[in-house]
């Protein structure tokens, strides 16, 4: 999976949609979410209900000296997220729904360009990615963040990249969020006829630069203007 994803919606919308308290204090929409970006995520409070918080995107380990590996860290693999020193801590007891209207990857032409693609629902709900969060604390200083677990691609989403984030339909977010008693069918990818709802849509290359943003981002462009984008931006 690349390191980017699009996030739209309000701290309102996602409390209700994901049927969670907002401690968030209000977010924005982010159509260009790169690593170490604050965005919004969904995780369990002590008490047992849903929290919506705020996290950065690449996890530092607790026992981290510092945050300088967190932009390394966006993605775990379902491989061995359970195995693994740095995150095996975080999926036995600190897993989270990483809300997102869909994530971007780059397929690279016969003449050596790279061709954006947005991958989202088509009915245009929500998306959530499996993800993990961990609590770092230098000096005193609680910073939240998370991974994405990323799985092999299935079906059609092949074609564009071999990884994908581990997507959770709304019917398995409780069991996500909830004990860990079967690992394996947690980690399960969803179903062929599920992610037949997803559309692979060609955007703009200018999603290739981190300072833009907006909607503009995620909107379907013929593949034909695509290519004269890219040759724009060359120069």
């Amino acid at each position: 999976m690349c390191g980017r994803y699009a996030t739209a919606r309000s701290a309102g919308d996602l409390s209700a949609l994901f049927e969670s308290s907002d401690e968030t204090g209000g977010v924005g929409p982010d159509f260009n979410v790169a690593p170490t970006d604050p965005v919004p995520l969904v995780r369990l409070a002590p008490e047992g209900h849903r929290l919506l918080s705020v996290g950065r995107w690449g996890l530092v380990p607790h026992w981290s000296r510092t945050a300088g590996a967190a932009a390394r860290m966006i993605n775990a693999r379902v491989e061995t997220v359970a195995t693994s020193r740095a995150y095996a801590p975080s999926f036995a007891r600190r897993r989270c729904l990483v809300p997102a209207d869909g994530w971007y990857e780059w397929v690279r032409q016969a003449d050596g360009r790279r061709q954006p693609y947005f991958m989202t629902p088509r009915d245009g709900s929500v998306l959530a990615f499996a993800g993990i969060w961990s609590l770092w604390e230098p000096a005193g200083e609680a910073r939240l963040t998370f991974s994405v677990l990323t799985t092999a691609a299935v079906g059609e989403l092949a074609e564009v990249h071999d990884r994908m984030p581990l997507l959770l339909p709304r019917e398995r977010w409780a069991s996500w969020l909830g004990p860990a008693t079967e690992p394996d069918a947690l980690l399960a990818p969803p179903a062929p006829a599920w992610l037949a709802g997803l559309e692979i849509r060609p955007v703009s290359p200018a999603v290739g630069d981190v300072r833009n943003d907006g909607p503009e981002l995620t909107a379907r462009i013929p593949l034909a203007r695509a290519e004269a984008d890219t040759e724009m931006t060359l120069f």
